[in-house]
């Protein structure tokens, strides 16, 4: 028994020796990755050293990012680490819930509520920038929120729609807020959130679209309308990769495509490509399987459709609009998807260059919150 402790101990200590020494070794020979396909994200880069940076404590908070996002054999760890905090009965890592019906769930926590006001304020100058658009904004609250039913014991989240009625009631009356949240919770059995994924699915998208219709004044079209493909049983999406939980059921995804086949055009200004079908087919291929929609983000998409309506209509938007504008192009001759995130010219002359007549404003809580890339609306 004493040999085994003693071959255990030595054992162990050389798993320390090597981690301790190799890994700044490995932080030096190894080159930093920009992107985590397992974790779908950007990954921290070095921080700049400048004193300014230093005194304001701002080096060393991102330095530590860094460090974490840059740990070698990074996706082991995390495998690793949720498993063994499952096995505990843990509820959450990395920011996840770890839900019932297998259902994952991004955490929400107190946002910053400078970003709040300072995106809000910027909306509104953009309103009145373009007072003769007709403008729609539908803040949509995620899983965690309308599937909090789901949530394991002990878990007490920000409440997200405390937040989201700030923001209604912060806008310019004549930006027509449209409050989603209601429908969806009256759809929460049915599969309108991804399991592993932040996003809704393309059925979740529908009845938002639906919502739009009687809001925008456009008549959506019944399901029956389309022909509804799975086009996969294996999606594993972003909460997956982030929290690291493993033995969890993959996502499917399904298009729906009008059984009236109908003529479609799209550019994509940041790459300089164009398309004639709103779903990249190639992507089921890779980990990031919802890019099947529109071939995910890009700064600028310009679609044109074959609908007869001579309707123009400008979707300023995060990757939520992505499975729901498929259902628009039936209502509007063009569309002009701005992903402010990527996107650097005046969107104001962008609108007045091409006489848009709606826009509408689609982002998931969680995002808008969080990113300071929406004040550039007022640009």
């Amino acid at each position: 028994m004493n040999k085994h402790t003693n071959i255990y101990n030595l054992t162990m200590a050389f798993i320390l020796i090597i981690f301790l020494f190799g890994m700044p070794v490995s932080y030096i020979l190894v080159p930093d990755r920009e992107f985590s396909e397992s974790e779908n994200r950007v990954l921290s880069k070095k921080p700049d050293l400048s004193l300014e940076e230093v005194s304001s404590g701002k080096f060393t908070a991102n330095f530590e990012k860094y460090v974490s996002d840059q740990i070698p054999i990074r996706d082991l760890w995390i495998g690793i680490k949720s498993s063994s905090e499952k096995l505990i009965g843990k509820k959450d890592n990395n920011g996840v819930y770890l839900g019932s019906d297998g259902y994952l769930l991004q955490m929400f926590s107190k946002p910053d509520l400078r970003i709040i006001n300072r995106n809000v304020d910027a909306i509104n100058s953009f309103a009145l920038a373009n007072p003769e658009v007709n403008k729609y904004f539908m803040l949509v609250p995620n899983s965690l929120k309308v599937l909090e039913d789901k949530l394991p014991e002990y878990a007490f989240p920000e409440n997200q729609l405390e937040y989201i009625e700030k923001v209604k009631k912060s806008v310019n009356s004549d930006i027509n807020f449209i409050d989603i949240y209601d429908t969806l919770a009256s759809k929460k059995n049915e599969y309108i959130y991804y399991k592993t994924d932040h996003h809704w699915t393309t059925l979740g998208a529908y009845y938002a679209y639906e919502r739009l219709g009687n809001e925008m004044g456009f008549t959506s079209n019944s399901q029956d309308f389309y022909d509804i493909k799975r086009v996969t049983k294996d999606f594993y999406g972003t909460l997956y990769s982030k929290a690291g939980f493993r033995n969890i059921e993959p996502d499917s995804i399904e298009l729906y495509i009008p059984k009236k086949e109908k003529e479609i055009k799209l550019w994509y200004y940041d790459n300089e490509k164009t398309g004639d079908s709103l779903y990249k087919m190639d992507n089921l291929n890779k980990k990031d399987k919802f890019t099947v929609f529109l071939d995910g983000n890009h700064s600028l998409i310009k679609i044109n459709t074959s609908s007869e309506s001579g309707k123009k209509l400008v979707v300023i938007k995060d990757s939520y609009a992505n499975p729901l504008v498929p259902f628009l192009t039936d209502h509007y001759s063009e569309i002009y998807m701005v992903d402010l995130r990527f996107y650097y010219d005046d969107i104001n002359e962008l609108i007045k260059t091409n006489e848009i007549d709606d826009g509408l404003l689609l982002y998931n809580a969680n995002t808008f919150f969080e990113d300071e890339s929406i004040s550039k609306i007022s640009w």
